[in-house]
């Protein structure tokens, strides 16, 4: 849970949090603060893959204990810089940290219970929504209390927490090397050719686009409409509230009545969800935003990296969530850009929000597609 609360809360979702402060005081644009969005993504698309060799190869721990670094690093280099350059590279850093830590610690701990996998992955990625939490009162207010220039205070106190993760990582992890380790030849059907899992890898990539351009600028879409930052703050501390205790819920809905049918009913509340403050930019607007994403946006991610473990055998479980997790790393990469240029130049926040519904739509019905494959996919287990 700590891991995964410095390295996708802190690492990539904190950043829309502290983005209109920072923007403000180094005087950035929305594209170029969405650029410095998108190259953390694409630290992460990039280093995916390979960190999934590497864990194969040198055990989930090492990983972990490799992402963290970079991480701590990045958070290091971002509290102390004003250049674009190296706001870049530091984002880069924390693109780079999460690919190595974040899908490896998740193989890691889910192999440990195999029959347990959904409730496994949402408790650790409950830890997500601790982080956000925790920066959604944390953020505002240094604001409040240090004036301008806070938004380097609050990468400084994540530079902390990223180098506590990394002493605990240590310490306790297991050393053990994940089952991949062990592989000497590929699965029976490759994974772009396995239905199953290109429909998953789909979906992921959907709610890479689009809720990672909500964690950028849903906050400034509040403040924008009016909101103080310290109530927007608030609300976006209600998202994390409810996600701490939605991720393992969810997981244990998935495990108990079926991962597709739970993946539909949260990709449709999720876009419920995202299109409410577009109709409605008001406080209520905002506030039923926060609630159903963060009652639903754990759900997609518990379902998406079970399904993927899995539609193939145990021994390749870390290469189908590695690959999966390459197109929500592409989504990482283009939404917060796109959503950036469409703020800046083609109507604002509303545009931006509106493509994210529609992106949305289209993930609800890849998700109807999903359970038809998987009936197919359990008839035919059954026959078997």
């Amino acid at each position: 849970m700590l891991v995964t609360l410095v390295t996708v809360a802190l690492a990539r979702l904190a950043f829309g949090l502290i983005l209109p402060f920072m923007r403000a005081d180094l005087g950035m644009t929305y594209q170029q603060a969405g650029n410095l969005g998108t190259v953390a993504a694409l630290g992460y698309l990039f280093l995916v893959m390979v960190a999934g060799m590497f864990a194969s190869k040198h055990g989930g721990r090492a990983a972990v204990v490799l992402g963290l670094s970079l991480t701590t690093v990045g958070f290091i280099v971002l509290s102390i810089s004003s250049q674009q350059s190296m706001l870049l590279f530091s984002m880069l850093l924390l693109g780079c940290g999460t690919a190595f830590a974040y899908t490896p610690v998740i193989s890691l701990l889910a192999g440990c219970f195999p029959g347990r996998r959904g409730a496994v992955i949402g408790m650790t990625n409950s830890g997500i929504g601790v982080g956000v939490l925790g920066a959604s009162f944390m953020v505002p207010y240094l604001n409040e209390t240090l004036g301008r220039s806070a938004w380097r205070w609050s990468w400084v106190v994540f530079a902390v927490s990223s180098a506590l993760a990394l002493v605990a990582s240590i310490a306790y992890l297991p050393r053990t090397k994940q089952v991949a380790g062990s592989m000497k030849s590929a699965p029976a059907v490759p994974m772009y050719r396995n239905s199953r899992i290109n429909i998953v890898a789909l979906l992921y990539g959907v709610v890479g686009t689009t809720y990672i351009a909500q964690t950028t600028f849903m906050y400034s879409f509040a403040l924008d409409s009016g909101m103080s930052p310290v109530i927007a703050g608030r609300m976006s501390a209600l998202l994390g509230i409810l996600s701490v205790f939605a991720a393992p819920t969810w997981g244990y809905i998935s495990d108990r009545f079926g991962r597709s049918p739970t993946l539909m009913i949260a990709v449709a509340l999720n876009a419920v969800g995202t299109v409410i403050p577009v109709v409605w930019p008001t406080t209520a607007g905002f506030t039923m935003h926060y609630i159903m994403l963060g009652c639903t946006v754990s759900g997609m991610f518990t379902s998406i990296l079970t399904i993927a473990a899995e539609s193939v055998e145990p021994a390749f479980a870390p290469r189908a969530t590695s690959y999966v997790t390459l197109f929500y790393a592409t989504g990482q990469f283009i939404g917060p850009a796109l959503a950036g240029l469409l703020i800046e130049y083609a109507g604002g926040f509303k545009t931006a929000f509106t493509a994210s519904t529609i992106v949305l739509v289209l993930g609800f019905f890849l998700s109807c597609r999903l359970a038809v494959v998987s009936r197919r996919h359990v008839e035919v287990a059954a026959d078997a």
